[in-house]
């Protein structure tokens, strides 16, 4: 299996645990009174699987972007020294504008 194909399996699947965790948090601290919806309807299995398919999407998807993003190589180095310039600003009147 490619090396990239692994990362994408692993980061969803970690993003779909959080997902899992966040909508437990949820449903057991009840936030918004989210958790006696869910527990107190017959749909309350329904919504949670859909609390949780739907998270986990959005989970899954940052999960992947942080670990691309941090396959980038580091070209080394970058930026400098800091010299102050000096730079003069004139402010001009404008027709119209009482000061």
């Amino acid at each position: 299996m490619p090396q990239l194909v692994r990362l994408y399996i692993t980061q969803v699947a970690f993003g779909f645990a959080v997902s899992a965790a966040f909508v437990f948090a949820l449903v057991a601290l009840d936030v918004a009174g989210i958790g006696h919806l869910v527990r107190g309807s017959d749909m309350g299995v329904v919504a949670a699987l859909m609390l949780w398919v739907f998270h986990g999407v959005v989970f899954a998807g940052v999960q992947f972007a942080i670990a691309v993003m941090s396959l980038a190589e580091d070209e080394g180095p970058r930026g400098g020294k800091l010299i102050p310039i000096r730079v003069e600003a004139r402010v001009q009147k404008r027709p119209g504008i009482r000061r």
